[in-house]
């Protein structure tokens, strides 16, 4: 695919690549066959591989996820759908217990090479049950690569990436980002799981972001520069393992940190990295912390209790401006 397309044809060129390139691909998870996917992602994937390579599944995360785990383990390498973050609690164990321990408790003998990809994050007025970003609960697991493509370049080229790598690699993709147009390659190219990238360059405040929120942090940052205020935006890209070299760079540079995260503040992944750049860069620092999380509810459905709900670019832009103040 080339020229003009959405992050869900991303995402759908991303997969057929991979299911052409290895015959151990196929892809599995609840209405990905004949109805397309929830989302659309897998829409005519069925015409083109058939029922054995795009595989409907049982309405049991549990159930299925425990299944591609095997198929792993047999030498296979399935992708798992799982139609949204708040779903995918019911197979924790299956992912906690059996794909992220396997290799360590098999002396390494034993590798999970599954993918998992799951919607995540709010805005679509889905209430609470499909809404949440709890991203932060698999970066905390040891044993699973966790990533949060928020380009449609990454979200085509780190699924072939996530495919050879022997251990479990768990894909959010945030709901906001499928209607996302953009320009993508005539090839499907690797991507780096292991590096965050600079999405804008500045001096005076790194700001740091994944997945759905970058796109808020670019339009909040293009505020700032009206302001006077040079933001540097940082797109984490891969949530673990943190790319702690490209962070502690820019904070060290700009001397000061804003992170946004659409989970809830408490035990946030933004707190895990503000610890982080306590640790490692607290001398360079000329400014607290600060970060914009969402609030802590459950996600509500009225758009504009959601919206209330969310980091929105105007408070992004009024923590940034607080930061500068306080030099």
């Amino acid at each position: 695919m080339s020229g003009t397309a959405t992050y869900r044809d991303a995402v759908r060129a991303g997969i057929r690549d991979a299911l052409i390139r290895d015959p151990r691909c196929f892809l599995m998870g609840e209405d990905v066959g004949r109805y397309g996917g929830c989302y659309a992602v897998s829409k005519g994937l069925l015409d083109e591989f058939g029922p054995e390579r795009i595989r409907d599944t049982p309405l049991s995360e549990s159930g299925f996820v425990g299944a591609g785990i095997g198929a792993a383990l047999g030498g296979m390498r399935p992708i798992v759908e799982v139609m949204t973050v708040n779903f995918s609690l019911l197979c924790l164990d299956q992912i906690l217990n059996n794909a992220a321990t396997i290799r360590h408790m098999s002396g390494g003998q034993f590798s999970i090479p599954v993918v998992i990809r799951m919607a995540s994050g709010a805005g679509r007025q889905l209430a609470a049950q499909h809404s949440h970003s709890l991203e932060v609960w698999y970066a905390h697991i040891p044993g699973i690569r966790v990533l949060a493509p928020a380009t449609l370049e990454d979200a085509q080229g780190m699924l072939w990436t996530a495919i050879v790598d022997p251990d479990p690699v768990v894909i959010f993709e945030n709901v906001m980002l499928y209607n996302m147009t953009g320009s993508l390659p005539a090839e499907v190219r690797p991507v780096d799981i292991d590096k965050a990238a600079i999405r804008r360059a500045g001096t005076d405040l790194s700001i740091v972001t994944y997945g759905g929120s970058l796109w808020k942090c670019m339009a909040a940052a293009a505020a700032l520069a009206e302001a006077g205020i040079d933001a540097e935006v940082i797109d984490l890209r891969t949530l673990r393992p943190l790319d702690d070299e490209t962070i502690m760079a820019s904070v060290r540079r700009t001397r000061r940190a804003l992170l946004v995260d659409e989970g809830w503040r408490s035990g946030s992944l933004a707190a895990e990295i503000m610890a982080r750049i306590v640790e490692q860069c607290f001398w360079s620092l000329d400014a607290p912390l600060a970060r914009v999380c969402s609030e802590e509810v459950p996600i509500p459905y009225p758009k504009h209790l959601e919206d209330a709900a969310l980091p929105q670019v105007s408070a992004i832009v009024e923590a940034a401006r607080r930061i500068m103040g306080a030099r």
